[in-house]
């Protein structure tokens, strides 16, 4: 019994490192960065699939922020009142801002900047993604 609960520690330990290996850093819009006026929505779907221990890093100037919004129904509205702040408008200067992607849910992100958080309600500074385990046999 002692000798099976072994093996599969090691067998967790081990797929962990792999999937950990195999994480990617990925430049939100990529080379368009965080900014106004671009479809990140549509960025994110072009990405692929994102996975669990990815990086997102976002690049941007002092007039933008970065948000996790807690539901579908705040994304949709941009309803950022129950939003958590991940970085705010001095952050994304430099290196830019990292958030790694470390669980297994839909993380709504997105821009609280403009008048009526319009960056967001223009449909454009918003996405979201649907982290998935990396399973290697």
């Amino acid at each position: 019994m002692a000798f099976n609960s072994a093996k599969a520690l090691i067998v967790i330990l081990v797929t962990t490192f792999f999937a950990v290996i195999q994480a990617r850093t990925v430049v939100v819009g990529g080379s368009e960065n965080w900014r106004f006026g671009y479809n990140y929505t549509d960025w994110a779907l072009k990405q692929g699939r994102f996975y669990i221990n990815d990086t997102l890093v976002f690049n941007y100037d002092s007039s933008h922020d970065v948000y996790l919004l807690p539901d579908l129904w705040s994304y949709m509205k941009c309803d950022f009142r129950r939003g958590k702040l991940l970085a705010n408008d001095a952050q994304g200067v430099g290196d830019g801002f990292k958030y790694v992607l470390n669980q297994f849910r839909p993380l709504y992100f997105a821009c609280s900047k403009g008048v009526n958080a319009s960056h967001c309600n223009s449909g454009m500074m918003k996405f979201f993604v649907m982290p998935l385990y990396k399973w290697r046999y």
